[in-house]
């Protein structure tokens, strides 16, 4: 019966165009009074409680270091790079939008953030070099998902806080998937564009490849800044957030001289809007987490899911497939919160490493960006390449079906995880 009072609270909320964080907070009401524990006190005592955390303190910080990294050029300067690279090869805007994306995803953090640079800097180009628009959309739709799976990831930072479980070991143990995904990319768009007739521009000299690397070095260095200062000690996945930030600030206004401080206004009320909407959407689910404890919740869940709990694999595959569908009507922030306390107890207690799920199930809630129909990370790419939200839906099906069956092939092999996160010391 709570189940059914969580999912239907839940489900009815956001069928009434409630906004996501208010569904959420109606739930805990529902919940509350089915319990018997109903009191407005303890409603705003879990609200405050749920914002108050050190760890949060990351995803402010890194959204300010996407907001910067975008208007004080240390984007274009990754997709230069990329392009001196591969851009010759046939198909090479191709590549190079996969590259961009593994390196900004090393900078950002945010999906959103790298889909929305990408966009504006590539698919016009890869429009008039004649690749087709809506496969080239669809693919930088793809690529943009990178962001969460490769650190700094603002995704890690969330389930890290929701499921304690360490945010540094979370980074760590995300490097190898997301090149893996990558990988997964570069060979679907080979595979789609092998027979396409476009001619390349010509390969760049030795000079203007090591002019380039020259020009995107001092973006370079800032995974491995905080790379390195997590894997030593030096700092904490949050005072990371804050590095990254101001690494960012002054290399755009005192190396690169593209961010004049008339523009810091704007991109600090930017990156505090969309930091708002996430702090309100994590304050929000931590009264539902509250009551998913008091009412035994996950008790209920494993008993749901007892035919699987002796198959790690197989109940992996049953959590991957629940997450995909939760994914295609909702976006990644409220999955992590509203699933992460149900599911941690179930993992747990089949004896599967937290920190592996917690891979996996950023990755499920990755994909999710771009599956119709919210897809956050489609919507961006058609507003800001101009496209309808249809085309870039129908040219990012092989490319989403791709990194599923990466997704998957890691649920099957987990030391595909396991074993590179030791190599980086996680």
């Amino acid at each position: 019966m709570t189940v059914a009072i969580f999912i239907g609270a839940l489900l009815g909320a956001m069928a009434l165009g409630i906004p996501i964080a208010f569904a959420l907070l109606a739930t805990g009401v529902a919940l509350m009074w089915h319990l018997d524990l109903f009191d407005a006190q303890i409603l705003a005592q879990n609200v405050v409680n749920g914002a108050d955390s050190f760890p949060l303190l990351a995803v402010p910080f890194f959204m300010l270091a996407g907001e910067i990294m975008n208007v004080g050029g240390l984007s274009r300067r990754i997709i230069d790079l990329a392009l001196a690279l591969v851009g010759h090869i046939r198909g090479g805007l191709g590549y190079v939008t996969i590259m961009a994306a593994v390196l900004l995803s090393a900078l950002s953090g945010s999906a959103v953030a790298d889909a929305a640079a990408l966009t504006a800097l590539l698919l016009p180009m890869m429009v008039s070099a004649g690749h087709d628009k809506a496969r080239s959309g669809g693919l930088i739709a793809a690529s943009g998902i990178i962001g969460p799976v490769i650190p700094p990831s603002i995704g890690f930072v969330i389930f890290g806080v929701a499921a304690n479980v360490s945010i540094t070991k979370l980074f760590l143990a995300g490097i190898f998937p997301g090149l893996l995904i990558g990988a997964a990319l570069w060979f679907t768009w080979w595979w789609l564009g092998r027979r396409e007739q476009i001619m390349p521009p010509p390969r760049r000299s030795r000079a203007e490849v090591l002019k380039a690397l020259r020009a995107s070095g001092w973006a370079l260095m800032l995974p491995v800044i905080i790379l390195v200062g997590l894997r030593a000690g030096v700092f904490t996945p949050t005072e990371a957030a804050v590095v990254a930030a101001v690494y960012a600030l002054f290399v755009s206004t005192v190396v690169y001289r593209e961010l004049k401080l008339r523009q810091l206004y704007a991109i600090f009320v930017s990156a505090a809007k969309t930091t708002s909407v996430i702090m309100l959407l994590i304050a929000a689910a931590m009264v539902s987490a509250w009551l998913i404890t008091v009412a035994d919740l996950p008790s209920k869940v494993i008993a749901l899911l007892e035919p699987f709990m002796a198959s790690p694999t197989l109940l992996l595959v049953a959590i991957m497939v629940l997450v995909m569908i939760v994914g295609t009507a909702m976006d990644m922030t409220p999955t992590i919160l509203i699933l992460t306390p149900v599911l941690m107890p179930v993992v747990k207690a089949a004896g599967i490493d937290p920190v592996y799920f917690g891979v996996l199930f950023i990755i499920n809630n990755s994909i999710g960006l771009i599956t119709p129909p919210v897809g956050t990370v489609l919507n961006v790419v058609a507003g800001v390449g101009r496209m309808k939200i249809d085309e870039v839906t129908k040219g990012v099906w092989p490319f989403m079906l791709a990194e599923l069956a990466v997704m998957f092939l890691l649920v099957v092999f987990p030391s595909l995880v396991t074993v590179p996160a030791k190599w980086f010391g996680g």
